[in-house]
């Protein structure tokens, strides 16, 4: 089954010697045809949307399911600014199956604008680790993104219409929480007033904006399971509250069918390819530190229906995607994942060891003794969704021998599947390690019975599910609720809404809400300051820490090193 392809065969690619940037590899790279690429996965043309030459949306109405397919949630440890690469071990791994002959798809988010133009970059891999046409992929691909903006700013437009037309649903301005968004780091846009100007400009009314990432209609999109659901859901948003305290949907204000037919195409999910020639299927794109942080619903599900192993991701750590992936998307979907992997890079963890940003590259035992808690902790998590998790060591030229051996000892001593992944240098080719052991679990699922994977139980409540994260999974020791969250929590039991799931929205950096915290913090007070319900999306967004729905750009934003040639040839895209 496998390839025997060897590291040093020439077929093979090598991104060591002389490492060249990723949109340079990706654009010297040979595409196929994106209906090619369609007949190989088996999607009819029926069901092919092409956009282009190189990529397509699928309507997932036209294909039938292949059975069922085994699936595969890649994510992380702690993110930190020297980065983990979750996205290209993901992408590393797909095609490291698909050289040993698996049928075998990757369902992936759609990158925001925000971080590609900031200080994260893009979200299509790296190095020969990629998904292309990565530059359409990274900026406005098939306008998904667009239409969510557009339908989000819609319906801002109608309430403030409605309310300035007459009012006939009794809105209190004062407590509208519907808001604009944008698909752009912006912190001005964070608080704004709308209205000013006299009468004939509307009602005054403090508000902001949200980035698109974090909508509700992104979460509506990823959650959806088809156009009926879409419209039901966009329906069933809120909005805001009367002047007597009752929510108001968008169902009452008449233009759910109008927020759909502006979704009508963005439902279907995008089909591109990944460096290796496998199908990657890439559609919404939720922050899983304000959002829930999966890709959509029906990417996964369309991916199942076309392949026999389907690897897909969840953002950031264990304590915010791929919590929500179980908690959240699994629930709704009906998902059963079969095997975990864990990202880290041992830069990562000397980095949650305390190392500086720079010091990285230095070989640091002490550092790394200490950050591997960090790696612990996440391991600890996956392993409470009756999944025993594979690490990937996402390996870097500045990684010793001596660090490395380190860390197979501990994973030995502690009985955990730890292998190292050099696809970012080769591909697929240097992920056939990580192949394997993910066969191995693969196979090994299948003797078992399947266990509930969820951590909480929303029926015993939004408190109690916020607690039970908290201790856990965060590792907190208490729960510690504003004065306005607690008149938020009265108001959800008030209005039936306090069976919801949650969605809590906390710093990436640490299992506190506080990003100074590096390592396993244990026994922290986890502070929720706001609770949002999200009645379209179906969950309640828990704001906590200081964490904002609107990013800000850095001082030295990503956007001021990008750039386009005479013949339309981008640079500086990673």
């Amino acid at each position: 089954m496998a390839n025997t392809t060897c590291a040093h065969d020439p077929q093979v690619p090598d991104n060591t010697t002389n490492p060249q940037s990723d949109v340079a590899i990706a654009q010297a790279h040979p595409l196929l045809d994106i209906t090619d690429i369609a007949q190989r996965t088996g999607i009819p043309d029926s069901a092919l949307i092409p956009y282009g030459r190189t990529k397509a949306k699928v309507d997932p109405t036209q294909l039938s399911s292949r059975g069922q397919a085994k699936l595969v949630l890649v994510t992380a440890m702690s993110p930190t600014p020297a980065g983990e690469g979750k996205s290209t071990t993901l992408i590393g791994l797909v095609d490291a199956l698909h050289l040993r002959n698996h049928k075998v798809a990757a369902a992936l988010r759609e990158p925001s604008q925000g971080p590609v133009m900031g200080i994260k970059g893009g979200a299509a891999g790296g190095g020969y680790s990629q998904v292309v046409p990565m530059e359409d992929i990274n900026l406005h691909f098939t306008g998904d993104f667009h239409a969510i903006t557009s339908a989000t700013n819609t319906l801002a437009a109608v309430i403030d219409n409605h309310i300035h037309q007459g009012n006939a649903l009794n809105i209190d301005p004062r407590k509208v929480t519907w808001q604009r968004c944008l698909d752009v780091n912006d912190r001005a846009l964070r608080g704004v007033v709308t209205g000013l100007g006299g009468p004939a400009h509307g009602v005054p009314a403090e508000t902001g904006f949200t980035i698109t990432a974090a909508s509700e209609i992104m979460a509506v999109l990823c959650l959806a399971t088809d156009l009926t659901d879409l419209k039901r859901r966009l329906g069933a948003m809120t909005i805001g509250y009367t002047y007597d305290d009752q929510p108001v949907t968008v169902s009452q204000l008449g233009v759910a069918g109008a927020l759909t037919a502006l979704m009508k195409e963005a439902i279907n999910p995008n089909l591109v390819q990944t460096l290796g020639g496998a199908p990657a299927f890439i559609h919404g794109g939720p922050f899983a530190n304000i959002a829930h942080g999966c890709n959509s619903l029906l990417a996964t599900r369309t991916a199942m229906s076309c392949a026999d192993i389907v690897v897909t991701e969840a953002g950031f750590g264990s304590d915010l995607g791929a919590e929500k992936f179980f908690d959240i998307k699994a629930r709704v979907g009906k998902l059963h994942v079969d095997a975990v992997v864990v990202v880290a890079t041992i830069r990562s963890l000397k980095y949650n060891g305390g190392v500086a940003r720079e010091d990285l590259d230095k070989e640091n035992h002490e550092a790394l003794a200490k950050g591997i808690e960090n790696l612990g902790a996440h391991i600890g998590n996956i392993r409470q969704f009756d999944v025993e998790p594979i690490v990937a060591i996402n390996s870097f030229p500045s990684d010793t021998e001596a660090e490395a051996h380190y860390l197979q000892e501990w994973a030995q001593d502690q009985g955990i599947r730890l292998v190292n992944s050099h696809v970012w240098a080769h591909g697929g080719h240097g992920g056939q390690e990580l192949a394997e052991a993910v066969e191995q679990v693969l196979a090994g699922r299948e003797q078992r019975t399947r266990s509930p994977q969820q951590i909480y139980d929303p029926e015993q409540g939004v408190e109690h599910s916020i607690t039970t994260l908290a201790r856990r999974v965060y590792g907190a020791s208490e729960v510690e609720f504003s004065s306005k969250a607690r008149k938020q929590l009265n108001q959800l039991k008030k209005n039936g809404l306090d069976a919801l799931p949650v969605c809590i929205s906390k710093t990436q950096y640490s299992f506190s809400d506080d990003p100074k915290k590096l390592g396993a913090p244990r026994g922290h007070t986890l502070h929720v300051r706001e609770l949002i319900p999200r009645t379209g999306a179906g969950f309640v967004v828990v704001l906590t820490g200081d964490v904002m729905t609107m990013p800000g750009l850095p001082k030295n934003p990503a956007a001021l090193h990008i750039d386009i040639d005479s013949e339309g040839s981008i640079s500086g895209l990673f």
